[in-house]
């Protein structure tokens, strides 16, 4: 089993959703998520005002920028379907479309069955 941790913009997180769930892979984790890399601002995608002003150092520029990221567990051999869906959506050619990390998953227990491995995901 793989956990696929995206990290992705803000707008895209629903068809991003849209696309896992038509794949066939409805569960999903997601957080928003504040965090930082090449990508300095995000004019344009934010409908929403920052309210704390230590995120923002200048006009057009952002110490930290408002993301969703996304995980979820697959089966091994699914795992290179789901990256590759998940890029689709979410390439934009511009610096900001995000981060993409496959994790090996030693183990999953579904709580009330006790179920284990591929079938406590699945």
């Amino acid at each position: 089993m793989k956990e696929i941790v995206a990290i992705i913009r803000p707008n895209k997180i629903n068809r991003t959703k849209e696309v896992l769930d038509a794949l066939g892979f409805p569960a999903m984790t997601a957080n928003a998520v504040f965090g930082r890399g090449r990508q300095k601002a995000i004019l344009g995608e934010v409908t929403f005002d920052v309210q704390d002003k230590n995120l923002c150092k200048e006009e057009g520029s952002m110490r930290y920028v408002p993301k969703r990221m996304i995980s979820l567990v697959v089966p091994d051999e699914d795992a290179s379907l789901v990256v590759e869906s998940i890029m689709k959506v979410n390439k934009t050619g511009q610096i900001g479309d995000g981060k993409i990390f496959v994790c090996p998953i030693e183990e999953a227990v579904r709580v009330r069955t006790k179920e284990t491995g591929e079938d406590a995901i699945l």
